[in-house]
């Protein structure tokens, strides 16, 4: 299964999920696309999720949206706990698109990075 951490309204991630669909998958791997504004990850998914990225919290964290900024968040003394619990609380700031397969994970930002995933 190959999943899909989505936001429709970014022309990075609509790329990506055209890459995968129309590269990637040849029919026989379920697609499942959550779109994560509409669906937030609870903090253990998202522990789960970085765990997959492999990746230090920080790397999931978009800081050029506004509520990086207004949250305080580029205080380098906040715990991983306290960055999980403000991801969960404002979805806004999870990079995008995080592709997941066979449990290991990559932002598409290129979209070219997934094809990590699949070699």
């Amino acid at each position: 299964m190959i999943t899909i951490y989505h936001n429709p309204r970014c022309s990075k991630s609509r790329a990506t999920c055209e890459l995968i669909t129309s590269t990637y998958s040849d029919g026989e791997e379920t697609v499942e696309i959550i779109e994560y504004l509409d669906r937030p990850l609870t903090v253990i998914q998202l522990q789960r999720l970085n765990t997959q990225l492999a990746c230090p919290v920080r790397a999931m964290i978009r800081d050029t949206e506004s509520a990086y900024q207004a949250l305080g968040l580029s205080d380098s003394t906040l715990s991983d706990a306290q960055l999980y619990e403000a991801l969960a609380a404002n979805p806004i700031l999870l990079q995008r698109p995080i592709i997941v397969r066979d449990g290991r994970a990559v932002i598409g930002r290129p979209p070219e990075n997934v094809a990590s995933l699949f070699v």
